[in-house]
């Protein structure tokens, strides 16, 4: 009988996700993928204990690595020491390091939200009612605050970076396996993130998307590039994850549910046999 791959699948099933179902998800994923793969779960704070057992490592909804950064960093040493095959790749340069590439795009003049970490670069910033601080390692908005525009030369920018509130018409997700297009999802109401409704992306869209997806530059991986639409019609992008995307499968028609996780699969397999 033909050998199935090992395949370790990090989760943490009890992240007090809002407005999201993490457990849900992910077990949904890791019984389709059992059917392919003798696949272990084990939450990310034990992941370094098994990277150099398995074939290949699916790191999935484990909620901010801020939680367990020893862990985490512990994870990835493991990982590249042994070499192991991790989906998604480590080299991504987007969340899997933080917020600084926001600022570093903007400064680099991608359509972007305008992002600065100084208080020198303030006057780059468009006016604005309110302005948002934020952690460069934060996520899952742990840490937001907000500042009045008479309080922005008084932030302490240790560790943190400001943005304009952006007036924005809703907020769109595109979502990738390595650099494919595979669905799209957006919010209609501004103050309701998580009440996704299926997406039909044009190509002008697919086109903004791709862009950061080139820019990131990793071979293997699920990314979900985030933006949201403003009143003039173009797009910002609010963030690139590309370490533990939420898919938000189940608000997906079963058909392209299941194509996504036909194509996850294939991913995997072929990442596997590399």
């Amino acid at each position: 009988m033909t050998r199935r791959p090992k395949l370790l699948h990090v989760t943490d099933l009890y992240y007090p996700s809002q407005g999201r179902i993490y457990y849900e998800e992910d077990l949904y994923l890791s019984q389709q993928l059992g059917q392919h793969f003798d696949l272990v779960l084990c939450h990310p704070k034990t992941a370094a204990a098994y990277v150099a057992d398995v074939d290949l490592v699916l790191f999935r909804n484990t909620g901010p690595v801020m939680y367990f950064a020893a862990e985490y960093a512990a994870f990835r040493q493991t990982a590249q020491a042994c070499k192991a095959k991790v989906f998604n790749q480590l080299t991504g340069k987007a969340d899997m390091l933080g917020k600084q590439y926001l600022i570093d795009l903007f400064q680099a003049e991608y359509p972007v939200i305008p992002s600065v970490d100084c208080a020198q670069n303030l006057s780059q910033l468009p006016t604005a009612d309110r302005y948002i601080t934020k952690l460069k390692q934060g996520a899952d908005s742990i840490g937001v605050e907000f500042v009045a525009p008479t309080a922005l030369y008084e932030i302490d920018f240790t560790g943190r970076f400001v943005q304009p509130v952006v007036d924005f018409v809703y907020e769109v997700s595109f979502y990738f396996i390595n650099h494919d297009f595979q669905y799209a999802l957006y919010a209609p109401n501004p103050k309701a993130r998580w009440k996704l409704v299926p997406y039909a992306a044009s190509a002008e869209d697919l086109a903004y998307a791709q862009r950061f997806i080139v820019w990131n530059d990793i071979d293997y991986g699920i990314q979900r590039i985030d933006a949201c639409r403003m009143p003039d019609g173009s797009l910002l992008l609010m963030e690139v994850e590309d370490i533990n995307p939420y898919l938000s499968l189940d608000l997906l028609p079963a058909a392209e549910r299941d194509a996504f996780v036909q194509h996850l699969i294939h991913a995997l397999l072929s990442f596997e046999t590399l």
